[in-house]
């Protein structure tokens, strides 16, 4: 996921989607501890769109 492609959502759709990424890490995470995970990149590559997400809502509340 790419800032370009969050740029044009607004609020709501941003907060559903931090929504289902957290979600997602949790998943992760516990997928990681259980040995259940093979791709350990899954976990950093969430993280970020994570920030992304965040970064997006920031820049959105700063416009007004």
């Amino acid at each position: 996921m790419k800032y370009i492609d969050l740029k044009d959502k607004n609020i709501n759709e941003l907060n559903e989607l931090l929504k289902e990424k957290k979600l997602l890490l949790f998943t992760l995470r516990q997928k990681l501890r259980t040995m259940q995970l093979t791709n350990n990149q899954e976990v950093k590559q969430t993280r970020k769109d994570i920030a992304r997400i965040n970064t997006a809502i920031s820049a959105l509340k700063k416009q007004g």
